[in-house]
Parts: C-alpha cells; sequence; structure tokens
C-alpha cells in the first residue's frame, strides 16, 4: 500500500491544500502513516520506548475550519495504524497544541490540522517532531515515504485530554511579579476573529486583570466577519473602531488559528510585527542583557539598530516559523519574531510561537517599562514603508529570477548607490534611501518585495530599483497575489 500527494501540498513550513482538491481525508491518513513511522524508528533508534505501552504518544489538534474534524479522524487512525498512541486536544488554538507537546515530557510529537490565515476552503498540519519544528526535508521524507509505502505497522491507543485550563495557568505566568493595581487599570480591546483561539481568548480574559472587551470569539470556519490575519489592516478596521469607541488603551488581534499576534495602540495606529519585536525587546533586554534577537529579512532596520541600541545582539534571519525556531535554538536566542506576527519567547516560555502569550506579554511590556502601548508606539523612529508586497511568477522562475538578481548586485551592473547586499533569504538592499528586499516565496508561486525609507521620495527610488531589477529579469510586479 502506498500514497501520492498532490505535489503542490508538501510545503516548506507545513503541508497545506484546498479541501476536496489537492487534500482531503487520505493524505491526513498517509501524513498519520508517515509522521508515526519517523517518530517510531527515531525513537527506536535513541534507544528509546514509547509512553506507558512503548508507543510513542502524539499529541493532535484542530481548528475551528468545517473540514477540520473529518481530516482530525483520518489523521488519528493513520498514527495509530502506525503503531503510536494519540493524545487527543480537540478543538483548539494551534499553541494549544505547541503547549500539549512541550509541557508533558511523555509527548514525543504533535500535529495541529490548521489551515492558518488562509481562506476557509484551505486545510493543512503544522507538526512538531521531538520538540523541534517538523519542516522542509521532513515533509519531503513524508511524501517519499508514502509514495513509498514505507510504513511501519501496529495497533496504537486513542485517549482524549482537555488542556484549556492548564494552558491558561501557563498563559498567566507572563503577568508574574507585576504590581496587580497597575494591571487592574488596563482596559484592552481583543478580536479572535473568529478563530480557534475565541475559546481560549474568553476563559484568560476573564482571569486577566483590567477591563476587557471581546469580538468574535465564537469559532466560525466561514470567518462571517472578516479574514483572520492581523497582518492586513482592512482586518483591524473591527477592533480599530471598538477601541475608538471604548476609548481603550490598545487592541489585539489574532490569525485564525492563534499563533499570529497584531496590535493597534490606543490611537488605532498599526502596531506592525517588528515594532511589537522592539517593545518586547526592549523589556526582555533589561533583565538579560546582550541577549540574542532575532528577526527575519522582511523586518525594520530600526528594530535592528534599537536592538544594538538596548545592548542587545540582532540577528537577521530567514523567513518563517521554523527556520526562526531553528535559529533561536542553535544561538540560544530568547526572543525572535516576523513581519507576520509570528514571536517566539524562550526566556520563561517555551519557544515557539503563541499569540495569546505575547497579548499577555505585551500587557507585561507596558507595565514593567512604564509607559503606555501608545506611548512606545510614538517613540519608534518614523519611516516609510511599503507593506509586504506579493506577485504572480511561475514556480519555475521565482528562484531562478532572486538568483539573477544577487548576480547583477554583485557585478558591475550593480545600481549606484548600493550600500550593503545581504543574501541570507533572497536579496535585501541598503542604500542611503533606506533599505529594499525581494525574496522567492517558499511556499507560494508568488516573490515578495517590501521597501522602507525615511520619506516618500527615497521609498520611490527605492521601489523603483525593485522594479529595475525585475524588468533585467524580464518580470513586473503587477497584481498583488493573496496568501
Amino acid at each position: 500500500m502506498s500514497y501520492q500527494f498532490n505535489p503542490t501540498v508538501l510545503r516548506e513550513y507545513d503541508i497545506r491544500g484546498i479541501i476536496g482538491q489537492t487534500l482531503g481525508p487520505d493524505d491526513a491518513r498517509a501524513i498519520g502513516r508517515s509522521f508515526g513511522t519517523l517518530l517510531r524508528r527515531a525513537r527506536e533508534n535513541d534507544g528509546e520506548r514509547g509512553g506507558k505501552d512503548g508507543s510513542p504518544l502524539v499529541a493532535v489538534g484542530y481548528d475551528g475550519r468545517v473540514s477540520s474534524p473529518m481530516l482530525e479522524h483520518a489523521l488519528v487512525e493513520g498514527l495509530n495504524a502506525s503503531g503510536c498512541d494519540v493524545r487527543r486536544i480537540g478543538l483548539s488554538a494551534t499553541p494549544m497544541l505547541y503547549y500539549a507537546e512541550a509541557s508533558d515530557e511523555e509527548v514525543h510529537g504533535g500535529i495541529q490540522i490548521t489551515g492558518s490565515h488562509n481562506p476557509p476552503n484551505y486545510n493543512g498540519f503544522k507538526m512538531v517532531f521531538q520538540g523541534r519544528p517538523f519542516f522542509g526535508a521532513d515533509i519531503q521524507r513524508v511524501g517519499a515515504m508514502s509514495a513509498a509505502g514505507d510504513w511501519a505497522d501496529g495497533t496504537g491507543s486513542v485517549e482524549t485530554t482537555d488542556v484549556m485550563d492548564a494552558y491558561i495557568e501557563r498563559l498567566l505566568t507572563g503577568l508574574d511579579g507585576i504590581d496587580p493595581a497597575t494591571l487592574a487599570r488596563l482596559r484592552i480591546g481583543w478580536d479572535a476573529g473568529n478563530g480557534s483561539a475565541g475559546p481560549a481568548l474568553e476563559r484568560l480574559a476573564a482571569r486577566l486583570p483590567g477591563e476587557h472587551h471581546l469580538l468574535y470569539t465564537d469559532v466560525d470556519g466561514s470567518f462571517p466577519n472578516h479574514h483572520p490575519d492581523p497582518t492586513v489592516e482592512d482586518n483591524l478596521a473591527d477592533l480599530q473602531k471598538l477601541v475608538a469607541d471604548k476609548s481603550l488603551d490598545f487592541g489585539v488581534a489574532f490569525d485564525g488559528d492563534g499563533d499570529r499576534i497584531g496590535a493597534i495602540d490606543g490611537e488605532g495606529r498599526v502596531i506592525w510585527g517588528d515594532q511589537l519585536l522592539m517593545i518586547f525587546a526592549e523589556d526582555l533586554l533589561k533583565t538579560r542583557p546582550n541577549a540574542t534577537i532575532i528577526a527575519d529579512v522582511k523586518a525594520s532596520r530600526a528594530l535592528f539598530d534599537r536592538v544594538a541600541e538596548l545592548g542587545g545582539q540582532p540577528v537577521m534571519w530567514k523567513t518563517g516559523h521554523s527556520l526562526i525556531k531553528s535559529k533561536m535554538k542553535e544561538t540560544g536566542s530568547p526572543l525572535a519574531g516576523e513581519m507576520s506576527g509570528h514571536v517566539f519567547f524562550a526566556d520563561t516560555y517555551y519557544g515557539f510561537d503563541d499569540a495569546l502569550y505575547a497579548g499577555v506579554r505585551l500587557i507585561a511590556a507596558a507595565a514593567r517599562l512604564g509607559r503606555t502601548v501608545t506611548e512606545l508606539k510614538s517613540a519608534m523612529p518614523a519611516v516609510v514603508n511599503t507593506p509586504e508586497m506579493r506577485f504572480q511568477v511561475d514556480e519555475s522562475r521565482k528562484f531562478a529570477a532572486i538568483e539573477e538578481v544577487q548576480a547583477r548586485l554583485a557585478g558591475p551592473d550593480a545600481p549606484e548607490g548600493v550600500l550593503e547586499v545581504n543574501d541570507i533569504d533572497g536579496v535585501r538592499v541598503n542604500t542611503a534611501d533606506g533599505w529594499w528586499l525581494l525574496r522567492a516565496s517558499n511556499t507560494q508561486d508568488v516573490l515578495v518585495a517590501r521597501a522602507e525609507s525615511f520619506n516618500e521620495e527615497g521609498l520611490a527610488r527605492l521601489m523603483g530599483q525593485i522594479d529595475d531589477q525585475l524588468a533585467a529579469s524580464g518580470l513586473e510586479r503587477g497584481p498583488q497575489a493573496g496568501h
């Protein structure tokens, strides 16, 4: 017996597809068989037995999409058929699944069924393997094993566990040591976007000091109010209105599965992912001087400069939550983040991306720093930048085009005024005007561009350099591609 995946679903950071077209229960079953087989073999190679009956134990959760229970059922079947035991945590935010895996030594792996911030007809799988991210070559191995039918056989057990209460208690430790009177004065808005973080947010807000106003905590996989992607400002409009109408201190929003955070200050201004990291870094570096702080290549130069100014060691790294987590383990970094709103705390937390915990840490940072979130936002350097621009490029051309740009920038035809080229992930080019970025997405047939300058004229010149490089490779920015 073997199984062949649609080649588009095996992505760099996760497995993702369109229900009924490229993804269904047979895929979930094969993922369970391959993941479970890999886990069994890894533990046997290490000379270790599994859980209470000798089998590896895998935690499984799922988000609020209509297709998720169906995929969960098939995934559990596949894991059991490979000889793994399963601990089902049910409907949950992705960080709840990560918590179930990280907080219990009996658990050897975890799989969350989630379409994250993608449209309702998408779904997918995010995986943890013996405490580390499961991505890249791991995911390709799942495809190769399935195609070859290279699966272990066995009979696993299934148990159901409620981790919500323990998870909420763990989130609340982010406020340890802070004066309750300071926290009691806070008034905060929250938007769960009808995603799977809603139930946990309700439980968390009921325990938090201060006054809390919640939007869209009912889990609804059709996302009837707005799309759950807090990196798109249009999706924050309801939260901005709530904060304005009730004169709240700030607002926090989540994506569809609760691992990415968005935020606005008391004036309704968006606090982007790199700006949140500036706040978190200032707070953390007071107790962890000289710590390494990691951000992806899309982050503002202001962030890297600020980390250095505060006595930290800024590191620019590749985009992608799995890649960032791996770099954190390599460097011992206690804090990392991405423009996309993934924030990772490994100082007094587990190092995975948890938007609910990041919301708690935003409350804590403002309290410890003695400034409101609005004041912290206002103190940030004034720059002008583009949003993340994504545009369609044929899959066979996207990496080749970036290589062509890299070659031109290193050669005699490099644009005038280029000060530095960073090729850690695509090309990030520093000039006197600021910087611009061009990189190939690892998960879609798109190129991603971004630019940042000190004024509109400088930004226009940077965008001109991007357009010139694209034209030299026979491409143009064209229409924006979605997520």
